[in-house]
């Protein structure tokens, strides 16, 4: 049984309902379903196939889905881009096509960054003027209430710092122009899903909506000692982000998005996932499913991909990772947060499922995460598990470069 959304409503206390409850999770909100009007397609016989089969039903092939073989994403101009019933007429006889082996028309899947809002040691190892600040890297110096410093100054010491490392986020884009991304900005690692295009630049606006990737790319590989902002955890390792938060997220998006070159990205670091109110019981569907297997399987050529997922922030909604089919999936890696302090963090969520903690912020007077920010500029405001998965992702990379 796939995950979803799942109503726990009069008539329809399923066995799926029975298990949550069981789990200690809430009963999921009933929230009615937003068709698109793209499809995702199994086709057997290639593209020249798959083209013939969309051409004759009134679709445009708009090519195979991430590194998910015989699987295309088809797109229909004559349906209704947003309903809340599945599309009918003469295109959905395609299904009785026999070389089409799997259809699915995509749903619109409601994903929540995993960070938040609230209403001195000096170093010679960098010029950046923020790293005097960071205090999660300098919890020996005892100036610092922080308990270690995960041991990243000691893996810098050995000489690594994630050369040849390749890291992409997953998020509603990266400034790759700002001057602590610019030069360890991957291309290649690179995508805009939300736009159909390869260019991972955010959509600005006046709120600046959409920093959350940036700062999450900062963590990761900010290049050190150009007197700018703050320094990466892999400071040499490649980064790349790919676009896709920043619009409807579907099964499809996500397929496209945890699968995009595979045997290039070595780490794919999340921080977002279903929402974190206590109500949801949520997850991968089947193409996103497949691409997680495919990846652990094939990726990183034969050594499998790694996938980086931040596990929530719905502790005083008392949500349980356990429900959420992204930090519970064998085939991700679930990290979690500690504040400065070492005490746990009011938005933790405690469950089986995580494998890892690292630093991020606590309550409102404690110190957050330093980190670059959009229209080239830092903040020392990065907060939740949205932070400490980043902050994995690039002690990952200096193992896998180790």
């Amino acid at each position: 049984m796939g995950w979803g959304s799942r109503c726990c409503c009069p008539g329809r206390l399923d066995l799926l309902c029975v298990l949550a409850l069981l789990g200690g999770c809430l009963l999921p909100v009933c929230r009615t379903r937003v068709y698109t009007n793209h499809w995702a397609v199994k086709i057997a016989g290639g593209f020249p196939e798959a083209n013939r089969i969309a051409s004759k039903y009134g679709f445009i092939n708009l090519g195979q889905i991430g590194a998910l073989k015989d699987y295309y994403h088809f797109y229909h101009s004559r349906t209704i881009k947003r309903s809340v019933l599945s599309s009918r007429g003469t295109h959905s006889f395609i299904s009785m096509e026999p070389k089409v082996e799997w259809i699915q028309q995509q749903v619109v899947k409601k994903r929540t960054k995993r960070d938040y809002d609230f209403s001195h040691a000096q170093s010679t190892y960098f010029n950046d003027p923020k790293w005097p600040s960071m205090w999660y890297m300098h919890c020996s110096d005892n100036t610092h209430p922080c308990q270690s410093d995960m041991n990243i100054e000691g893996a810098w010491k050995r000489g690594y710092t994630g050369k040849n490392i390749v890291v992409t986020i997953l998020d509603d884009g990266i400034e790759r122009t700002h001057p602590d991304l610019m030069q360890n900005y991957d291309a290649l690692a690179s995508c805009d899903v939300n736009g159909n295009d390869l260019d991972p630049m955010p959509r600005y606006d006046a709120s600046n909506e959409n920093k959350h990737g940036t700062r999450c790319a900062g963590e990761v590989a900010a290049a050190a000692n150009n007197s700018h902002c703050t320094v990466g955890i892999a400071f040499n390792a490649r980064i790349g982000g790919v676009r896709m938060l920043d619009g409807d997220v579907t099964d499809m998006v996500e397929a496209k998005s945890v699968s995009f070159n595979p045997q290039h990205v070595h780490i794919y670091s999340a921080s977002w996932g279903p929402d974190d109110d206590g109500k949801t019981v949520d997850g991968p569907a089947p193409l996103t499913r497949q691409a997680f297997e495919n990846g652990v399987r094939m990726g990183r050529r034969g050594l499998g991909s790694v996938f980086v997922w931040a596990s929530g922030n719905g502790g005083r909604s008392k949500d349980h990772c356990s429900c959420d089919g992204y930090t519970n999936s064998i085939y991700t890696i679930s990290i979690s947060s500690t504040a400065e302090s070492g005490k746990k963090p009011w938005y933790l969520e405690e469950c089986s499922s995580t494998l890892a903690t690292t630093y991020s912020s606590g309550e409102s007077y404690d110190k957050k995460i330093i980190t670059t920010d959009l229209r080239q500029r830092c903040t020392d405001n990065h907060t939740g598990t949205s932070a400490s998965a980043p902050m994995a992702a690039g002690i990952i990379a200096l193992a896998l470069e180790a």
